[in-house]
This record gives C-alpha cells, sequence and structure tokens, in this order.
C-alpha cells in the first residue's frame, strides 16, 4: 500500500501596536484591537498580570475594570490573575497551574483572550499556559520592560524552565496581538532600563551597523533614562526581530542556525549559575562581551572592534565581567555550550560576527580559546575598574 501524503500551509499574522494610557477611558486602541477579532460580539478576557507592575501602577487593576465596562459591547472582564514576576515565574509550575485554572475557572475558551501583561517572564510563562490550554486559547500581550517590548514579547515562543534548564519547555504560538504601552517604562528600576539594550545591541551587531552607530551615538542618553532615543531603539529592535522570524525562513528554529540567539549560550548558563538573579538582558550584555572577545582571539574581528563593542556596553551601564572564580565554575560555565546545542537540535551552530552588522556562524568552540577569553574579558573589565 501507498503512504498517504499531505501538506498544508498555515499563514500567521499579528501586530505590533504602540501607544500611551492604554487603558484609558478616551484611548480606543485596546477596544478597536478586540473589535477587530469579532465585531459586534463581547469577547471574555482574562488578566494576567506581573505583581511588579500592578505595585507601580497601583490603579491598573481598576482601569482595566473600568475600561471594559465602559465597552461592554465588546470586553467582557472576567477576572484579574496577579502573579509575582521575574525569572522565578517560570521555574515555578504552580504560576503556569495559577493561570490554566482561570482559564478554566473563567470558560475561556478559543474564541476568549488571555491578556499578559508584566515583564518577559511574565509574558513567557503566560503564553505557554494559553497555547496548551484548550490546545492554544488566543493570546495578546502587554510587555512592560524594555526587553520584553524590544526583544521577548514580540516573537513566537513561550517558555518555562525546568531541569535547571532555560525555556526547556515552550511552545512555538504567536500572540494575537503585542501593544507597547510607554508608561510602563517610567516605572522601571535602571538596570531594568538597561538590560533591554543588550538584545538591541545584539540585533544591531549581527545585521545593521547603522543601528550600532546610533546606539553608540546616544549611549548617554539611553543611561539617562531619555525617552525618545529608546522609544527608537526599541521600535527598531523589534522591528529587525519581527524582519527576522517572519524573512529568515525559519521561523520555528527547525534548522541549527539562529543569530537571534547571539550571546545566549552563555547567557542562558550564567542566569541559571546565578539562580536567576542575574537579569535576562544583564546576561546577555555578559555573553556577547564574551563571544565577541572569543571572536577576536580566534581572528574574527580587530583589537579595535573588540574594544568599541565593549566600550558602548560599559558606557550603557553593564558590567560585563564574567562572574567565574574557580575551575569548577568555569567548567559549569562551559557546559552551557552543550546544552545550547542540545536545545537546538542538530549540529552545534554558534553565531559570532567578523565585523559590526555581519553574522559569522561556527560549529566548533575551541574550549581553551574560550578559556582564554573569560580570562581576557575580565581582565579588561578589572582594568577598565582601575582607570
Amino acid at each position: 500500500m501507498k503512504p498517504i501524503e499531505q501538506s498544508f500551509s498555515v499563514p500567521y499574522e499579528y501586530k505590533l501596536y504602540f501607544t500611551q494610557n492604554l487603558f484609558d477611558i478616551q484611548n480606543p486602541l485596546f477596544r478597536d484591537i478586540l473589535n477587530g477579532y469579532k465585531m459586534g460580539k463581547s469577547i471574555k478576557l482574562l488578566f494576567v498580570i506581573d505583581d511588579g507592575v500592578s505595585k507601580n501602577h497601583s490603579k491598573l487593576l481598576e482601569d482595566i475594570k473600568t475600561y471594559c465596562k465602559a465597552h461592554p459591547k465588546s470586553l467582557e472582564h472576567t477576572g484579574s490573575i496577579v502573579i509575582k514576576g521575574g525569572e522565578q515565574c517560570k521555574n515555578d509550575h504552580k504560576s503556569v497551574e495559577r493561570v490554566l485554572k482561570g482559564i478554566n475557572d473563567e470558560h475561556i475558551d478559543r474564541h476568549s483572550f488571555v491578556i499578559g501583561i508584566g515583564g518577559g517572564a511574565i509574558i513567557d510563562m503566560v503564553g505557554y499556559a494559553a497555547a496548551i490550554a484548550h490546545r492554544g486559547v488566543k493570546l495578546i500581550r502587554i510587555p512592560t520592560t524594555v526587553l520584553s517590548q524590544n526583544d521577548s514579547a514580540v516573537g513566537v515562543k513561550n517558555g518555562i524552565n525546568i531541569f535547571e534548564k532555560k525555556n526547556f519547555l515552550g511552545t512555538f504560538a504567536p500572540p494575537y496581538a503585542i501593544i507597547n504601552d510607554t508608561d510602563f517604562l517610567h516605572t522601571l528600576e535602571q538596570r531594568d532600563w538597561i538590560a533591554g539594550i543588550g538584545e538591541a545591541i545584539k540585533v544591531a551587531l549581527i545585521k545593521d551597523e547603522t543601528f550600532f552607530e546610533y546606539i553608540e551615538t546616544n549611549a548617554q542618553k539611553l543611561r539617562e533614562r531619555e525617552m525618545q532615543p529608546m522609544q527608537y531603539v526599541i521600535y527598531k529592535c523589534a522591528e529587525m526581530h519581527m524582519n527576522h522570524i517572519a524573512q529568515g525562513g525559519d521561523p520555528f528554529e527547525r534548522g541549527s542556525s539562529r543569530p537571534l540567539d547571539f550571546g545566549h549560550w552563555a547567557a542562558h548558563k550564567l542566569e541559571q549559575m546565578s539562580n536567576y538573579n542575574l537579569r535576562h538582558g544583564e546576561a546577555v550584555a555578559k555573553g556577547i562581551a564574551l563571544d565577541v572577545t572569543y571572536a577576536h582571539i580566534i581572528g574574527l574581528i580587530s583589537e579595535e572592534i573588540l574594544k568599541r563593542i565593549l566600550d558602548i556596553m560599559e558606557q550603557i551601564g553593564f558590567n560585563l565581567r564574567i562572574p567565574v572564580e574557580t575551575d569548577t565554575e568555569v567548567n559549569s560555565l562551559l557546559t552551557g555550550i552543550q546544552e545550547f546545542q542540545e536545545h537546538l537540535g542538530g549540529e552545534l551552530c554558534i553565531t559570532l560576527i567578523n565585523g559590526i552588522g555581519i553574522k559569522h556562524d561556527v560549529n566548533v568552540i575551541e574550549q581553551q580559546k574560550m578559556r582564554k577569553a573569560i580570562t581576557t574579558l575580565n581582565d579588561i573589565c578589572q582594568l577598565n575598574i582601575d582607570l
């Protein structure tokens, strides 16, 4: 008997919106987005909110209720769940269970919406819960940090951590929409304001020298929390991430090359080794710094380019030192290379650069030279501190 063959394709489409005061009654954007799904019918909504966001924006929960009541023909507010944010919400399966219980208790179905409001960790965890409930309920992401607005919330991935491995459980499930509200950025701690710039530097280094030069020119303004350059950095970074997903030929990462994970093999391991006290963006900055140092050691970039990259990152406020003191800690960090390969599948493929804006993939990492890169980077960091 011949095998029965079939093939089909499913188009995916979603938009990233930009606004201020999203839940102000005078702002029609949220209502209009939902009307775009089902005009003239009230849609059930379950909100899941980062507790840090709810504390810093004390009227948020009431504003959401008031907004939904003002648009009863479009929006049905079934409830709000407040969950402690940060990477710990991805380590504790009880957070997922709370969201799943809310979906069940409030009878959220495939034509209802879960609305995730918070930083990248909450967005990842809520997206994972929404994707596995009923094999997928609709999701709207409202990211509230620089990193989530320019990177983690604009893609198609969701995930949680298990076995001390980042995003070991996860799904590819595009959201219905993403909404960036700049008002949430005003209350960020300085380290969270800075952390997201690491992802912008990442995408600039592998794709766009002009964008890197913009970050370089505006490094001090970014550090000092000027909103206009930050809005541009968020917009441009998000645009480049979304274009890569749509036009890179591998939106669900079936291949081995993942340029958007430049610097991430070390970043993921450093997060785990720090018990997630390092922010993701802080770890990414360290991972980028380590990989460009390695790229210099193996002859891909000049010392001048290395210094230029490290100087800009330190000007913005990143501590680039790799926090390993002993051979055991170095060995533990280097196991991140194998774990990264296992997460990818296939052959090892690590993205480096051989110029600003020019990515360069390698399939082998020379362990001794990577050890030298760790020592060299830490020596540079110490020298800069001494100066």
